[in-house]
């Protein structure tokens, strides 16, 4: 009987052997990345990022597996020390599953019908950090890995940042910036001013303004309002207003439809008030950018929001479930947390308000609404940026100037074409930082 419980023992050692180790590499066949594929795909730079993530965990894991056959060499195997130790071995083992595990989901996704889609997600990312790099040279220093776009099966679209430690991953940090789109969110164009919204998030990652506008705006919040309350609520929120500010910056008055579009739900959700949220209540959350694209001088958009906004809710106020103190100082905190977060200078953004650091003029909507006009012949004027080519397929749709069917068609096409094109974008780069 002992001799059978050691032989147990000795395969259960040589299988977890075996296994370990054999999640230490990606590459673009492993997959699925066909030749036809690859203009879609991530860059190589982005390969071997993964890869060196996967090799720090391996390192792990095999450390981890020289204890186990080095204390266990010779001698009769204890059963207990045997099972603890080669616990240690399955949690090392099941860090570079995890991993492995994210990164062939992503990548593998270029293989698909979607991988155009993607792509074309991937150069309207690159083109918002181009903007800031334009706009204010230095703030963005040095080549950085673009970010990822990536589909899963979620209701909206999300993003890791880059260097964030991700829970799917057991406290891993993500090599580079991932966007999570739903999946039948990516082949429309005219929903991507959520997307800028999600890139946003990185932008403010990156250029390392996370804390000092937060404690701004808790500052001015409280200053105006005298209520520490308030003050915590707004601050809480910082994060996903800076995300919705520089998307109206990103995209003009489209991306606030966009958004409007994707906050429009029955009363009973709109007006509902989660304490402990990050995302503010979807009913404020509109009229702020309402009064960003006021502050933008674009007047006549920001009223047609505000005003079909409060046709669709504010008769239901009366039934809302959002703290009646919250309520009624909105309309005179609004305009301070949009000043504070858009027009004020940062410490971090060397001196420079973040509608300095990604401008957005008249004269760039007027170029987007000629593009909208474009896109009922079937195409784009060359040389407009990628995400005013978002935003003029929602100004497309809107003003019905083509069917959807077209619109979605001549934007996926243009992007991917600029991407095919210039895949090494200047400013952002897809090789590693020496």
């Amino acid at each position: 009987m002992a001799d059978a419980l050691q032989q147990f023992l000795r395969a259960k050692v040589q299988s977890i052997t075996f296994r370990a180790g054999r999640l230490s590499r990606l590459t673009p066949q492993d997959v699925g990345i066909r030749p036809r594929d690859v203009p879609f795909a991530p860059s190589a730079a982005h390969f071997a990022a993964a890869n060196a993530r996967l090799g720090e965990i391996d390192r792990g894991v095999r450390e981890a597996v020289a204890r186990l056959n080095g204390r266990l060499r010779g001698a009769p195997l204890q059963p207990h020390e045997v099972l603890e130790r080669n616990a240690l071995v399955e949690r090392e083992i099941d860090r570079a599953r995890r991993a492995y595990g994210l990164f062939f989901d992503v990548f593998s996704q270029r293989g698909t019908r979607f991988a155009p889609a993607l792509a074309a997600c991937d150069v309207i990312a690159v083109d918002c950090f181009q903007a800031v790099r334009r706009a204010s040279p230095g703030l963005l220093t040095g080549p950085m890995l673009k970010p990822i776009t990536y589909l899963e099966h979620s209701f909206s679209p999300a993003t890791f940042r880059r260097g964030v430690l991700l829970r799917r991953l057991l406290g891993e940090r993500n090599p580079f910036p991932l966007i999570r789109v739903p999946y039948e969110r990516v082949e429309a164009p005219w929903g991507m001013g959520v997307i800028l919204h999600e890139i946003g998030h990185n932008l403010q990652a990156d250029l390392g303004i996370w804390q000092e506008t937060e404690v701004a705006l808790q500052r001015r919040v409280l200053g105006v309002t005298g209520n520490p309350w308030l003050t915590r609520l707004w601050g809480r929120w910082h994060k996903e207003i800076f995300a919705d500010l520089i998307a109206c910056l990103l995209g003009g008055p489209a991306s606030v439809h966009s958004m409007k579009d994707f906050l429009a739900y029955p009363p009973s959700r709109v007006l509902t008030f989660h304490p402990l949220s990050a995302h503010p209540t979807p009913y404020l959350r509109v009229l702020i950018q309402a009064e960003m694209l006021r502050r933008m001088d674009f007047p006549r958009q920001a009223r047609d929001v505000r005003d079909n906004w409060y046709r669709l809710y504010r008769a239901r106020l009366p039934g809302a479930r959002i703290p009646e103190v919250l309520l009624r100082t909105a309309a005179r905190v609004i305009p301070h947390v949009v000043d504070e977060i858009a027009f004020q200078p940062r410490r971090g953004l060397a001196q420079r308000a973040l509608a300095d650091v990604v401008p957005f003029w008249p004269s760039d909507q007027e170029r987007i609404l000629r593009a909208a006009e474009s896109l009922a012949r079937g195409q784009l004027p060359s040389g407009l940026p990628p995400r005013y080519v978002v935003s003029a397929s929602r100004e497309a749709l809107e003003r019905r100037l083509a069917p959807p069917e077209q619109i979605s068609r001549t934007v996926l096409n243009h992007l991917v074409r600029l991407g095919s094109r210039d895949a090494r974008m200047p400013g952002v780069s897809v090789t590693l930082a020496a």
